[in-house]
């Protein structure tokens, strides 16, 4: 659907459920995407979320990232929220361990925020992240996301307490 160097942004296919749960249960993955308790997804709960998303759900998409090189299924990403009166798009994105630090999550990010701004005609897109996972920060900075908050101590996580991160990024900023 929607190409960059290494990634293509697609559609989730029905037979790709546990290859899916291989990747977001890996040791800690799941820690840095939701502030909610961690617990293990069941086969049952993670198929009816691809089955959900993968039929038009409005204006809030999510795309499997799949690798040019290999095909294979590598990450997540999507839109959470739109706010279409002040034209705010909250997007969110996760790339299997093994394919970290490899420039997946980067292109990916940049698609999907051309794709936001481009068919969309969104004014600004914006995420946010724990302070203990630096490869986002890394990663969203090399797209040209600019940090533009922090709500201290927000997020309960190994015992102790961890500043969430905001940041957002308009057309013109993206790299």
């Amino acid at each position: 659907m929607f190409k960059g160097k290494k990634i293509r942004l697609r559609a989730y296919k029905s037979n790709e459920v546990e290859r899916v749960l291989e990747l977001i249960e890996e040791d800690g993955l799941r820690d840095t995407l939701s502030v909610t308790a961690i617990f293990p997804q069941s086969y049952e709960a993670q198929k009816n979320f691809m089955d959900k998303n993968s039929i038009s759900n409005g204006e809030l998409f999510n795309f499997a990232i799949e690798s040019l090189e290999t095909k294979e299924y590598v990450g997540g990403c999507g839109i959470n929220n739109l706010d279409r009166k002040n034209s705010v798009a909250t997007v969110g994105i996760w790339i299997g361990k093994k394919y970290q630090n490899k420039g997946f999550g980067s292109d990916a990010l940049r698609v999907l925020c051309k794709f936001i701004f481009d068919e969309m005609n969104v004014h600004k897109v914006k995420l946010h992240y724990f302070e203990f996972n630096k490869n986002a920060k890394i990663c969203y900075e090399s797209v040209g996301f600019k940090e533009e908050g922090i709500n201290r101590k927000e997020l309960f996580r190994y015992g102790k307490y961890y500043d969430t991160l905001n940041m957002g990024l308009f057309r013109d900023e993206l790299k």
